[in-house]
């Protein structure tokens, strides 16, 4: 194997000296040779020359034409194992080019995707830094969460950036009601939460006007709102709808559900109290009516 490769480099030598050689000696002859004022050897002489070298890299190509598959072959492979290698960097880049083109955030923004709510602190090339948001109090974690581009194309991404300062917060309270009717405490739970929301409505209503006119919709609020049904287990369920400042979402709901359980039990008791002095037709009575 050795000799055949030596072999080949010798008759490559040889074929690139033949070459030059008679490359030289025909440029030689056609400069000596004597024209007419009306001709010029300059473009025979440039064409010869031309010739000659394809036909120096021809014979060459030709007697490597085996190693030079080879090695494409090679090339081939080594560029295949790299996008495979890359591929998850290249994703990521094209993520980055792709945010960077639609701009779906921007640096500060609370944005949700896939599992994970936060704001956006930086961005780079490669990923996305978050710092996590919790959805039930609706405050910071202390953690910080990195995401790559790649990830970004095949999610949705959900931008929260009007729910820093006012959000529309909706929470439920599902008890055990047999018995008793849940409407009774629509009246002086709708008044305890216009009671919390009365020091920043003010302020809630042009928010809430700021982002329907933002988004061109049309988003409940500021006013609350408590809506009942009941669950699959025939349970009552109160859901509480209030639009207020971000940071006080969580206590203003502790505030409701106090309210509303200290109102359940006190609408019992007064109905405990209203039966034991009626007869017993009468109590029966009273409760079919409930």
């Amino acid at each position: 194997m050795l000799e055949f490769v030596t072999d080949k480099k010798t008759l490559t030598l040889l074929i690139i000296i033949i070459g030059m050689l008679i490359k030289t000696l025909l440029v030689r002859y056609l400069k000596k040779r004597p024209y007419g004022a009306d001709k010029d050897s300059r473009l025979l002489v440039n064409t010869i020359r031309n010739v000659i070298n394809l036909c120096v890299v021809i014979l060459i190509f030709v007697l490597w034409a085996t190693e030079l598959q080879h090695f494409a072959f090679s090339i081939a492979a080594f560029v295949v194992a790299i996008v495979l290698a890359t591929r998850e960097v290249i994703q990521c880049f094209i993520g980055f080019i792709y945010l960077s083109s639609t701009k779906p955030f921007r640096i500060g923004d609370w944005i949700e995707t896939g599992k994970y709510t936060g704001e956006v602190t930086s961005t780079d090339w490669m990923q996305i830094s978050l710092l996590e948001v919790s959805t039930d109090g609706y405050s910071y974690t202390g953690k910080t969460v990195f995401i790559p581009n790649s990830q970004l194309i095949t999610q949705p991404i959900k931008n929260l950036n009007f729910m820093r300062r006012y959000l529309n917060h909706s929470f439920s309270i599902i008890n055990n009601l047999a018995g008793f009717n849940p409407f009774l405490l629509a009246k002086p739970m709708m008044e305890k939460a216009e009671l919390y929301c009365d020091p920043f409505n003010d302020v809630a209503e042009r928010y809430n006007i700021l982002i329907e006119n933002r988004l061109d919709i049309h988003i409940s609020g500021p006013a609350p709102e408590i809506k009942f049904s009941t669950t699959e287990l025939g349970k009552s369920k109160a859901t509480i709808s209030i639009f207020c400042p971000t940071e006080q979402a969580s206590k203003i709901e502790q505030k409701l559900m106090n309210d509303y359980f200290n109102q359940w039990a006190y609408e019992k008791s007064k109905l405990a109290l209203s039966n034991k002095y009626l007869t017993k037709d009468e109590a029966e009575e009273e409760h079919d009516e409930l």
